[in-house]
């Protein structure tokens, strides 16, 4: 990674966290969703964290900070990911599918011995293979993005998301994806 996308990646960091409330705060993650800053306060984190950057020049990228680096505030729109130190599941798959990843048209952002990020869009017409969740995940929408997911017993459910919508899912679920209609893109975090 250049040293000018690790420089913009400290920058985005920092100032967020003391200018916000998380989006997400659980055992595993703390999550912020960073729109603009103003600030140019230095911050250290405490923990490892990784930035997936929304808009702006290195827009679908993602960096892995560690704990203890400085940063400064970005312009550009990116979710900031504060990796905690609790133990992270692995749910063992007897389903018999393949893991949710990798899957056909996704591409690796960014692995470690902690995450690995992924960037994926959802074709019209095409849905993702049947799979099975082995890790939990953070989810980030990049645009409007309405799915219908099916379980391997055939029930649906109907998911719409708006751009830059976080969530953060639980591993050990089984199911298969389809666009409803439009288009549909998003950053993922599995959780290792």
């Amino acid at each position: 990674m250049g040293s000018k996308l690790v420089a913009l990646c400290l920058i985005a960091v920092a100032a967020y966290a003391q200018e916000a409330k998380p989006v997400i705060d659980n055992e595993h993650v703390t999550v912020w969703d960073q729109p603009d800053f103003k600030s140019q306060t230095n911050l250290a984190y405490d923990h490892d964290v990784v930035v997936m950057w929304l808009t702006g020049p290195y827009a679908g990228t993602a960096a892995f900070i560690p704990r203890g680096s400085h940063y400064k505030p970005s312009r550009a729109r990116s979710v900031i990911i504060e990796l905690k130190d609790a133990p992270t599941a692995r749910y063992e798959n007897k389903t018999g599918y393949p893991p949710a990843f990798p899957r056909p048209h996704v591409k690796k952002l960014l692995e470690n011995n902690r995450v690995v990020v992924w960037s994926y869009r959802w074709n019209p017409g095409e849905p993702t293979p049947m799979h099975f969740h082995d890790k939990d995940v953070v989810v980030v929408y990049l645009e409007d993005t309405a799915l219908i997911s099916t379980t391997p017993d055939g029930v649906k459910k109907l998911n719409e998301y708006k751009a830059f919508d976080i969530r953060f899912n639980k591993g050990n679920r089984t199911h298969t994806e389809l666009l409803a209609h439009g288009t549909g893109s998003a950053m993922m975090m599995e959780l290792k």
